[in-house]
């Protein structure tokens, strides 16, 4: 086990050491809410994502590139994921991947932190910005540098193309336009 430091001060807050991290896969989750018939929220999450952060030195001059497979969305219900898969939605055959990569970090206060980013879904690309929580640096039992962070954004369905919908006998809509992104997570420094 290195003696190395894996953190230090930036403005006041304890960070990780400069350096490239990857998505843990056993510590993330990469999830969604999306309204359903006007009165509830069915919540899914796509098990097969990647990404790659690079920590700088100015930790505003961080970067992220991510992967999600289109096709690992899971919301519970082997009917609606297959729909979900379809070209009505993600065409995940055509398009197999959802793409996040970003254009910038900006600093709110504390552990809190803008990220800009362009993501791409079913081959269009919008700009996005994540909420994103900073939650906290170590060193694992087995030897490995890590961070913990949370993020969340709001998107619009149609932006990308995803308008397919139905209307309902009592008003409003089956799937609604405005979906939830949340996204919890562990990195792990790369040597």
């Amino acid at each position: 086990m290195s003696t190395e430091s894996v953190t230090r001060d930036w403005d006041g807050l304890t960070i990780p050491t400069a350096g490239t991290y990857l998505l843990d896969a056993a510590h993330k989750r990469v999830g969604f809410v999306a309204r359903h018939m006007m009165v509830s929220k069915v919540r899914g999450e796509f098990a097969d994502a990647s990404a790659t952060i690079t920590i700088a030195e100015d930790p505003t001059q961080s970067s992220v590139s991510a992967t999600i497979q289109a096709a690992s969305i899971d919301t519970k219900q082997a009917d609606r994921d297959a729909h979900l898969r379809s070209a009505e939605f993600l065409d995940a055959e055509t398009f197999p991947t959802i793409e996040y990569r970003s254009t910038g970090v900006k600093s709110r206060d504390g552990n809190e932190f803008v990220l800009l980013g362009d993501l791409t879904v079913k081959g269009v690309t919008r700009q996005v910005e994540l909420d994103v929580t900073f939650e906290g640096v170590g060193r694992s039992p087995f030897g490995q540098d890590i961070f913990g962070f949370s993020a969340s954004a709001e998107i619009d369905r149609e932006d990308f193309g995803l308008t397919w919908n139905v209307a309902l006998e009592t008003g409003g809509v089956l799937v609604g336009k405005k979906i939830k992104i949340e996204i919890e997570g562990e990195a792990i420094r790369q040597a």
